[in-house]
């Protein structure tokens, strides 16, 4: 279990992205016979041979509120059962920041037929396996078993969301957990602390100013009538999204979930919502940090994006893909092959609920300063702001994109994640039909105009990572 962003991870940016930066750069390849000019073009033009079956999703709301949604999948007997609840980071109040995640491990605490671990161990034992995650928007509970045990998973989900066991030691067990995460993703790792200092930074109002494990002080100072409080708002069924993917009868589990789920009581107030609006930025926002774990400088640039499914969300995904992602990305031509000032570039954009960030950043090697860096990486941004990117790279990043949207359709997990993300994230399951679409529909000047929106300095934030200095005698380090 562990506290992420679901595609695009702020934690993960930092754990994922900047702890491989310490190993060398992969040396250059030899150079590949050129493509005739021709050929290149006609290569270029040409569209992709794609096309992705809708998925035949059924959704149905019980009386509770519970929204339950389907997809049939007999490729193999395995089932895929999430149970999305509509509540992350961004829902904590001030003083009660860290509750989400901390939740996340509360619910594996046991309830009134279930003993604390159980429900693991037995999901394990029908030869599955069970998980879960929190992210800004959503706290998430997966269980991927054969699928004859439907109706059991089914029963053991309802009854932890009916009649969980909110005891002390139960609170203690799950707070203790939460401070070993934070350690072992935030404190301990190179870099580490970035997310968190960046996001604090980017947003003034917004809640996402805080990381989904956010600082021990809230939890520490926590009550279990606090605890229970939070329970009691969020982890209702109307508040709920079963999603089932892979080998059962949909009339079959619509059955059991009303069995099992239809007599847990909807919340008697509605759901609170976030409803603050981070004002417009204006101006570059910046900071500089220092960390004792960090030994060579890193630029990281931050930059106010639309929410997820938005119609700029997909030239924004290929202009990212464009600038860090693979091998022949510009910022890694650039940087790491040519001018050798990188050992390692990054990007990706956060896309959530509300408006978020989309990341680009370099950690350069020893010679050359975060400046140094901040420099290049906005020369190279600069270009995708003003000219269109050419067919071949267009072809490339749309290619490298569809191939993982392709990809993550091939389990049913897999499914089950996009699935979830449309119906919660994006308030409509159907979304998960439309992604393709959105994709293939985006041209060359859809690119150069969003990079000129989004990608603009006055909408960034920036962090210049500089080593501490070694005190004067200090032996020389690794």
């Amino acid at each position: 279990m562990t506290a992420r962003r679901p595609i695009q991870s702020a934690l993960a940016l930092a754990a994922a992205l900047f702890l491989p930066a310490l190993v060398p750069a992969r040396a250059q390849q030899p150079a590949k016979p050129p493509v005739p000019a021709a050929h290149a073009a006609q290569a270029a033009a040409r569209p992709p041979a794609v096309h992705l079956a809708p998925l035949a999703i059924e959704t149905h709301r019980l009386a509770n509120g519970l929204q339950v949604v389907t997809l049939e999948n007999h490729r193999v007997p395995i089932v895929n059962l999430q149970v999305w609840y509509h509540v992350g980071s961004k829902d904590e109040r001030p003083g009660r920041i860290g509750f989400a995640h901390l939740f996340e491990h509360l619910m594996a605490g046991g309830s009134a037929h279930i003993g604390p671990g159980e429900q693991a161990r037995l999901i394990e034992q029908m030869g599955g396996v069970s998980n879960a995650y929190t992210n800004d928007d959503a706290t998430v509970y997966t269980d991927t078993f054969p699928g004859r045990y439907l109706a059991r998973v089914l029963w053991m989900e309802a009854d932890r969301m009916g009649s969980l066991k909110l005891t002390q030691a139960n609170f203690d067990t799950a707070r203790r957990i939460v401070g070993d995460e934070r350690r072992q993703h935030i404190e301990g790792p190179p870099y580490g602390r970035v997310t968190e200092d960046l996001y604090a930074t980017a947003f003034a109002a917004h809640p996402y100013g805080h990381i989904t494990i956010g600082p021990m002080g809230d939890l520490d100072k926590a009550t279990l009538a606090q605890v229970g409080e939070f329970h009691t708002t969020y982890y209702r069924p109307n508040n709920a999204t079963l999603v089932i993917v892979g080998d059962f009868s949909t009339p079959e589990a619509l059955a059991w979930a009303r069995e099992y789920f239809g007599g847990i009581p909807a919340s008697p107030a509605p759901i609170p919502r976030v409803t603050v609006k981070e004002p417009p930025q204006t101006s570059q926002r910046r900071l500089t940090r220092s960390y004792p774990n960090s030994p060579l400088p890193a630029v990281i640039e931050a930059f106010r994006i639309p929410a997820r499914f938005s119609a700029d969300q997909y030239p924004l995904v290929l202009a990212s893909e464009i600038l860090s992602q693979g091998q022949n990305a510009r910022l890694r031509r650039s940087l790491v092959e040519s001018d050798r000032m990188a050992l390692q570039v990054f990007g990706a954009g956060n896309f959530t609920e509300d408006p978020n960030l989309l990341f680009v950043g370099a950690i350069l090697t020893p010679g050359h300063s975060a400046a140094d860096g901040e420099k290049a990486v906005d020369r190279i941004i600069g270009k995708l702001r003003t000219a269109p990117v050419e067919p071949a790279e267009l072809q490339s990043s749309l290619n490298q994109t569809i191939a993982r949207l392709v990809e993550s359709r091939q389990t049913d997990q897999g499914l089950g994640d996009q699935i979830g993300e449309a119906a919660v994230v994006g308030h409509d399951p159907a979304l998960v039909n439309q992604e393709l679409g959105r994709y293939l529909r985006v041209t060359a000047a859809d690119i150069e105009r969003v990079s000129r929106e989004y990608l603009a300095a006055q909408r960034s934030t920036v962090l210049l990572v500089e080593p501490k200095m070694a005190p004067a005698g200090a032996p020389p380090g690794p």
